[in-house]
């Protein structure tokens, strides 16, 4: 009888490697702590909940690296992908889901799979004496299992900041002052091309919001917090701001394909609000995370026109996440050197983002069944257990194991920086598809090669 594995953590990556594992036939343990002990982000006990953005990014997956990774997951069998496609909401060329609806979709069918045992229960230590256990606890870790990870590597954590966007209340945003439109009319998965919200502002107005925003309070730091960085991809628009008083309106504040039908023209600067849930009665401030003091955050807010009356179900705020050092202390099957039996997966990695730590949950699950049942996808062995090293999938884990550099490792999200060059006569989007082409038909190699049953398109 094949020994279970144990994973530890059961959000977006626990929950895929998990699922992994169970439909290749193997066993699992799946240990999550909550809700007997919470985080400082996290409100229920589901599996995969989303504690920031509600948004997947792109799933354009012939010209974007986020939505190759979307249909190389997809044709993988990722339950995430299936739940966050029953449960999408409009986003124009994004893919979005109703958060909770999603949750508690990979909740439902995490415990309907009989290969499953749910353990709600902390793990304090690396365990010593299991066979197979995947670790994707995240990036908040409980501190007494970071410090056992600590202690067995030899290495200290890594760190960052990253902040969480306002929701507010769909009924209090003032509608004779704000209208409905994705950038250049673009309609994505279950969207219309007037899939956001938008709050248009002129130049005084925009002016005077950044005059506020930089003078508001901030939350305070720990003194132990105090060297952290943030992730650059998440920032505060507070630190935004203070790189130059145009930065938030060349960022999430841009323009660019809008047109303000209360004037006719493209607006100085505009703030966009993504639908939240399947109701539509919550809508996120896209970008807009921040760490201001709750009561100045409120009030701050409040000056962009059309919120003058926000009611917010959620204000913005920050968490400390921590990372290891992938590229020193993992293989190329995401095990930890030191200890073979220990896997990676997820955020903790150095991978940024809700699609890449559940595709990094799903690559160690595959990993981790090939070892128990005692194979390997492909005859040739260890070497070709990853997916190609130009597929979306193959390129992230080569980034965090080996090719990035460990001096300067920081969390990453998938691009077409971490593939293969093409460098033949193309430039712009035709070598944007030059690159997904090659990818989707490397993939549908590879698979074709594991010699398994197809798996679900």
């Amino acid at each position: 009888m094949t020994k279970p594995v144990h994973v530890i953590g059961g959000g977006l990556a626990g929950s895929e490697a998990a699922w992994q594992l169970a439909q290749a036939g193997v066993p699992v343990v799946l240990h999550e702590m909550r809700p007997a002990r919470a985080t400082e982000a996290h409100k229920t006990g589901d599996f995969a909940e989303l504690v920031c953005s509600n948004s997947f990014r792109s799933d354009d997956s012939d010209y974007n690296a986020v939505g190759l990774l979307h249909a190389e997951m997809r044709r993988m069998g990722s339950l995430i992908m299936v739940a966050a496609d029953a449960h999408q909401v409009p986003a124009g060329g994004a893919l979005a889901v109703d958060r909770d609806g999603f949750a508690e979709a990979v909740t439902k069918a995490i415990a309907a799979q009989p290969l499953i045992t749910v353990k709600r229960e902390e793990i304090a230590a690396v365990p010593e004496d299991l066979d197979s256990v995947i670790i994707a606890t995240g990036p908040l870790t409980a501190t007494p299992l970071a410090e056992s990870i600590r202690a067995l590597t030899g290495q200290d954590a890594l760190a960052f900041f990253d902040a969480i966007a306002p929701i507010v209340h769909r009924d209090s945003i003032d509608m004779s002052k704000a209208w409905m439109q994705s950038r250049y009319d673009k309609p994505g998965p279950g969207g219309s091309g007037a899939d956001y919200i938008n709050c248009a502002m002129d130049k005084a107005q925009y002016e005077h919001f950044i005059a506020e925003l930089l003078a508001a309070p901030v939350t305070d730091f720990k003194e132990w917090e105090q060297d952290t960085p943030y992730f650059e991809g998440c920032l505060p628009i507070e630190v935004m701001a203070a790189r130059g008083i145009d930065t938030l309106r060349y960022g999430p504040m841009k323009p660019v394909g809008l047109t303000d039908p209360h004037t006719g023209f493209r607006p100085y600067a505009v703030m966009q609000l993504r639908q939240d849930n399947a109701l539509g009665t919550l809508y996120n401030m896209v970008g807009f995370q921040t760490k201001l003091k709750y009561a100045e955050q409120a009030r701050v807010l409040r000056l962009i026109p059309g919120l003058e009356n926000a009611e917010f179900a959620r204000l913005g705020g920050l968490h400390r996440n921590t990372f290891i050092n992938s590229p020193i202390l993992l293989d190329g099957q995401l095990r930890l050197k030191a200890r073979p039996s220990i896997r990676f997966a997820g955020q903790i990695t150095g991978v940024e983002g809700y699609i890449e730590s559940a595709a990094i949950g799903l690559l160690a699950g595959l990993f981790a069944a090939a070892e128990q049942q005692g194979r390997y996808p492909l005859p040739q062995g260890e070497r070709n257990i990853a997916p190609p090293r130009t597929t979306a999938l193959g390129a992230l884990l080569a980034h965090i194991t080996g090719e990035a550099s460990a001096e300067t490792f920081q969390p990453m999200n998938v691009n077409f920086g971490l593939f293969p060059e093409i460098t033949e006569g193309r430039g712009g989007r035709e070598r944007k598809l030059a690159y997904t082409q090659r990818a989707k038909k490397d993939l549908e190699n590879w698979l074709h090669n594991r010699k398994q049953p197809d798996v679900a398109a």
